[in-house]
């Protein structure tokens, strides 16, 4: 966990962001003595939100078939796709 203060945000942003940028991780920024806001670069932030929505996503998968909802096999998928996209192959 990187943890700087908002006096050494403002007073030197370029390490900071360079620190943002090497790390691919948060900075928590700090006021006061107590936590204040995170910044990231944004690949960093764009990493994380892919990263989430892929989570929802394998979520929403896991509860369908637990539920029961009707699923193909790998092979079935692989075939529909190739037909789909390479038809003259079939």
């Amino acid at each position: 966990m990187i943890i700087k203060s908002s006096t050494s945000l403002r007073n030197d942003y370029g390490t900071v962001s360079k620190l943002a940028h090497e790390t691919d991780e948060p900075i928590y920024i700090t006021k006061n003595g107590e936590g204040d806001i995170i910044i990231m670069s944004i690949e960093a932030y764009e990493k994380r939100e892919q990263l989430l929505k892929l989570q929802s996503k394998l979520k929403i998968a896991e509860q369908s078939k637990i539920s029961g909802a009707p699923s193909i096999s790998l092979y079935e998928a692989r075939t529909r796709l190739q037909e789909k996209y390479y038809p003259s192959l079939f």
